[in-house]
């Protein structure tokens, strides 16, 4: 059954369904305006996610053709996937902010092989066995690239400026910039008085940056043909600061449920990731490469548990920590070492 939520204010919330997924479904927020209603994400392109999405407009009384635009907070599948879908049936824009329609552009335009040669040497340089590394190899000769998310998301035509208010009429909408989960992330910050009256300074949709019950993956941001160290946990600490800052009464995410005291979830999650931070230091007691280190992390499950794709990301998500810890002088690459182990100092 179509689950539809009220947020009051002309503000609804849509569950549709990402298959496969333990999150089980992507939070739409659906958003009226003087010229037509506006998505905020839109879900994962699957059939089934298509007829949930329709269906909760539909109770609703909108047809996926009265769409005036689609607002994406990233550009993961969960969130992008279905834009192109919404915009061929009813002609809306679709806003990104400019660092990830680089990146939905970039996949787009790259040969498929690419991506598979790439995270094969990512992968053998964070130290990944053979046997890993193997079905990456097997899929580039087999030619299976092609069926991955990502490689024929719609190219966005407006760009999301932070700091600025998008362009809906009768609504105040800002734009905020808060990398880390990806490098485009925005939260969209509706300047208006809660409905309900509750204190604080309009309402957050957060996307995946701030979320009720659990954190965000923080990775590598992944570019082919850029060699920049970046830092995608220090920009994801610095964007929750900033999104603390602004005071308001609740938070509208796409995953799990609105709730209120954004500071107060803030504050745990800059908790959560220090408190890891410190877990890691303990373990580079003696030097560990980024897959070492993620077979010593602590994750939902034990690692021998952890599906193929899921030790992927685990693996990135090592990486960014160590990125962290080297970036403010806790940890250094041990000379000499191939692949590269790390160890505190």
């Amino acid at each position: 059954m179509t689950q539809v939520t009220e947020h009051g204010g002309g503000v609804w919330s849509l569950r549709v369904p990402i298959p496969d997924n333990p999150l089980g479904h992507t939070v739409v927020h659906v958003l009226d305006t003087d010229r037509g209603p506006v998505l905020v994400d839109t879900g994962w392109d699957d059939p089934d996610s298509w007829t949930e999405l329709g269906a909760g407009l539909g109770a609703l009384g909108i047809g996926v053709g009265d769409i005036h635009g689609v607002v994406i907070t990233h550009h993961h599948p969960d969130h992008h996937g279905l834009s192109g879908r919404v915009r061929e049936e009813s002609g809306a824009w679709i806003a990104m902010h400019a660092a990830d329609t680089a990146v939905v552009r970039r996949t787009r335009e790259s040969d498929p092989a690419t991506w598979l040669d790439y995270l094969a040497r990512k992968l053998a340089a964070a130290g990944a066995p053979e046997d890993h590394l193997a079905p990456l190899r097997a899929a580039r000769s087999g030619g299976r690239m092609r069926t991955l998310p990502g490689l024929g998301a719609a190219l966005p035509d407006r760009e999301i400026v932070p700091g600025e208010l998008l362009d809906l009429a009768g609504r105040r909408l800002r734009a905020v910039w808060t990398p880390g989960h990806t490098p485009g992330h925005v939260c969209l910050h509706l300047e208006e008085r809660h409905p309900a009256g509750l204190p604080g300074h309009g309402r957050l949709f957060s996307g995946d940056h701030l979320l009720p019950g659990i954190s965000p993956h923080i990775g590598l941001y992944e570019d082919p043909d850029d060699a920049t160290v970046t830092d995608p946990l220090g920009d994801y600490l610095d964007s929750l600061e900033r999104i603390g800052r602004l005071g308001v009464a609740e938070v509208l995410p796409a995953h799990q449920h609105a709730f209120p005291d954004a500071a107060g979830r803030v504050r745990e999650l800059l908790d959560h990731h220090e408190e890891r931070l410190a877990g890691l230091l303990a373990l580079l007691i003696v030097p560990l490469t980024p897959w070492q280190l993620a077979e010593r992390m602590e994750w939902n499950r034990p690692w021998d548990r952890i599906p193929y794709g899921s030790r992927n990301i685990a693996v990135s998500e090592a990486e960014a920590h160590i990125r962290r810890l080297v970036k403010l002088g806790r940890a250094e690459a041990v000379t000499g070492t191939e692949p590269v182990a790390y160890v505190a100092v």
